[in-house]
């Protein structure tokens, strides 16, 4: 069994490269993106994370909270 590591995931270059990264390094890597109501299609970025490598990857719904 792997360390499980958790990414804060913007959809970005650096944290797209992150994900390979951190699974070469033997590391279970769920990606996490926090909907605080910015624009742009949050389930394409969890599709993303998921299709570069991600074990699990979620979009949080904080938009009540900002």
């Amino acid at each position: 069994m792997s360390d499980k590591v958790v990414l804060a995931y913007s959809g970005g270059l650096d944290t797209s490269v992150a994900i390979p990264w951190l699974k070469e390094r033997g590391l279970d890597v769920v990606a996490v993106t926090v909907d605080v109501g910015q624009p742009g299609d949050l389930q394409a970025h969890r599709q993303k994370a998921l299709r570069i490598g991600a074990s699990d990857a979620l979009v949080v719904d904080a938009r009540a909270e900002y």
